[in-house]
This record gives C-alpha cells, structure tokens and sequence, in this order.
C-alpha cells in the first residue's frame, strides 16, 4: 500500500494518542484510514498497517475478520447496509431491502451493483431500530426510509460520484 504523503501524517497523529508501548491500541483507526480510499483492505494495506504498529500480520488480519466494518474483497464505492433485524423487520425493513435490491438490480441477497458504485447488504442492529427501514451507507445514517427516499439518496450518490 503506502501510505500517503496525508495518511502518514494522519497516521502519526493517530500514534501520539498512545503511548508507544500501546501501539496495537491504534489498530481500529489504522485500519479506518487504510481502507478509507478504496473500501477495502488488501494485503499491501494489511501489511502497512501491520508494519505501522509493530505488529504480526496475523493479528491485523484477526481483527479485520472480528469487525464487519473492515473488507477484504473489493467493494462498491458506497458501502449500503440495511438493518433487518427484528425491531426493524417489525417496521417494514424486510420488505423493504427485497424492493431496494431488485431496484438496484442485485438479487434478494445484495451484492455489488454493475457500475461497481455500490454495495449493499443486510445487517443485524445499526441501533436505530426506531427509525425503521433505515441503512447506514459509508457509516452515515439514513432513517425512516420510503422507496422514494432510498431512490433520491442513491441518485444523489450517484450524481456526486460522476462529479468526481
């Protein structure tokens, strides 16, 4: 991977938050930045990081299976999750994520979508339950969705994506 010329010193800011004998205390926000660009983590991104904290490899890699918010295969530039747990099931949000992936043209399961700008899966408990249907995309949260909300947010996304 890298690091950037703005990451590195992202990075550092991020190790004076602990002593240096805690490095692996700066894991979490270490992996936030590496995957921030792209979405995903590959191995040069996992080895930095590694080689950044003093680190196994193994280690990062054990993290990033424990946390659903870190990837290890590419994903859309849009990272759409849509909580259908029980409270949320209850206000309609499994209906609601069957419409949102046939009109994104995924199957029942999600996926990534053919122009590669977004992935959307279900999840269990973004803690809005409240607000249901709602989704998280890129960790910025969206409640109290109707199929014409989610259809202006994504068509939004997709205007700012084409603007670079």
């Amino acid at each position: 991977m890298g690091w950037t010329q703005a990451e590195q010193q992202e990075l550092d800011a991020i190790l004076k938050k602990y002593p240096a004998d805690r490095k692996l205390s700066a894991v979490l926000p270490a992996l936030y930045l590496a995957q921030r660009e792209k979405n995903w983590l590959d191995d040069d991104d996992i080895e930095a990081v590694a080689a950044a904290l003093d680190i196994p490899v193994t280690h990062v890699h054990s993290i990033i299976g424990f946390y659903t918010l870190f990837r290890k295969e590419p994903t859309g530039k849009y990272m759409v999750q849509v909580c259908t747990d029980l409270p949320c099931a209850l206000r309609g949000a499994e209906g609601f994520y069957k419409r949102f992936c046939e009109r994104m043209g995924l199957g029942p399961h999600g996926g990534t979508t053919e122009d590669g700008l977004f992935t959307v899966e279900e999840v269990v408990c973004l803690a809005a339950c409240d607000k249901a249907p709602m989704c998280q995309i890129n960790l910025e949260f969206f409640e109290s969705l109707t199929d014409d909300k989610i259809d202006e947010i994504i068509a939004s996304l997709r205007e700012q994506a084409l603007k670079g």
